[in-house]
């Protein structure tokens, strides 16, 4: 049979034909997209109602606790994730609580650590190798990859590194919370204490961790015992800003009652984070890091919390400085560690003297 030639298929009948399946076609399809576009609609709607009838939630999307990236890695054998040089160790900052904690030695001591056990690890601290305590961000582990790296890169620079899980994250026991994981960075930081004496110990907090950091900081110094100095990479003023300026929340930040909805939400799990309030008790050198191009947490509030801390009566007569990282550079949220200006930074002005 011959197909229909091109005058034959613009008669009528063919015209009207196609018209009619394309009619019908649509005719079908209509009820489907109006479904699909209630059941995302209805969705959209009941997600603000929930968080605010079970703020947990909101708790549980700050911490991200429950995100182990990457899996399956076994945060006792460090060495695993190319860390030949670090011991790993658990503390018991409270009672039915322990956190898991490493500790990596300077580049220098890499030879002699093979092998060795934790008491070898703690006689270190005795070496004139300055010590960083990092307090990592939500989700993930203290064996995350950006993590890691740059604990090599410290360790590359002479430091001790010390850092550890908060309780509810990796295999650290109990459940997150913010005043629990400044009670964990607390003990963790007179544990290093007790053993180094005198020597210099930074405290560095990255994201969700500066939060963190400032947090212990104040406490350090309202009792008169300030670290040598607090880095902070990729900050925020507080909690309540950095989570409208979050692009999770981009969908509902132009929703009315969106403070109401989410942001008392996290306020009523006790969460807070207030580094911009903070600024204000802290009387220690202070470095603020961070990239153009983040969008966890955006970089005008980095910048924000550092004129805050310029403007600080208490660190009045301290070293505040802000490093920006051009967008051209694609840091983003996690990966400064990759500037190759980065030890020349933590080397300026005299480091092992007041590290800024």
């Amino acid at each position: 049979m011959t197909p229909p030639s091109h005058s034959e298929l613009l008669k009528p009948s063919h015209v009207w034909c196609k018209c009619s399946l394309f009619f019908f076609s649509r005719y079908r399809l209509m009820p489907r997209l109006k479904k699909i576009f209630l059941w995302v609609l209805a969705v959209y709607i009941a997600i603000p109602f929930i968080v605010k009838l079970c703020p947990s939630i909101q708790a549980k999307l700050v911490f991200l606790n429950f995100v182990r990236v990457p899996y399956f890695i076994d945060l006792k054998r460090p060495q695993d994730q190319g860390l030949n040089h670090t011991c790993n160790l658990y503390l018991h900052p409270e009672e039915n609580v322990n956190i898991g904690v490493w500790h990596t030695v300077p580049a220098q001591l890499w030879k002699d650590a093979q092998g060795k056990d934790q008491l070898w690890y703690e006689s270190t601290f005795q070496s004139s190798h300055p010590v960083i305590l990092y307090l990592h961000g939500n989700a993930g582990t203290r064996g995350g990859d950006h993590r890691v790296q740059l604990y090599k890169v410290l360790s590359s620079l002479g430091y001790h590194v010390v850092t550890f899980d908060y309780r509810g994250w990796g295999d650290s026991e109990g459940s997150p919370s913010e005043s629990g994981m400044t009670s964990d960075a607390l003990y963790v930081f007179h544990w290093v204490k007790e053993r180094i004496g005198k020597k210099p110990l930074y405290i560095w907090g990255h994201s969700l961790g500066t939060g963190v950091a400032t947090n212990l900081v104040r406490h350090l110094c309202d009792r008169g015992t300030p670290p040598d100095a607090l880095i902070l990479e990729s900050p925020f003023t507080n909690i309540r800003e950095e989570a409208r300026s979050h692009p999770f929340s981009m969908v509902y930040r132009y929703l009315p009652g969106f403070d109401w909805f989410f942001l008392d939400a996290i306020t009523a799990n006790d969460i807070r984070f207030a580094s911009d309030e903070n600024m204000h008790h802290i009387s220690c050198p202070v470095l603020i890091l961070h990239a153009e191009d983040d969008t966890v947490v955006p970089f005008h509030l980095g910048k924000k919390l550092y004129n805050i801390a310029a403007q600080s009566q208490s660190l009045s007569g301290q070293k505040v400085q802000f490093i920006p990282f051009p967008i051209s550079l694609g840091y983003k949220h996690k990966f400064i560690y990759r500037s190759p200006e980065l030890p020349q930074i933590l080397r300026w002005d005299g480091c092992r003297r007041s590290c800024l």
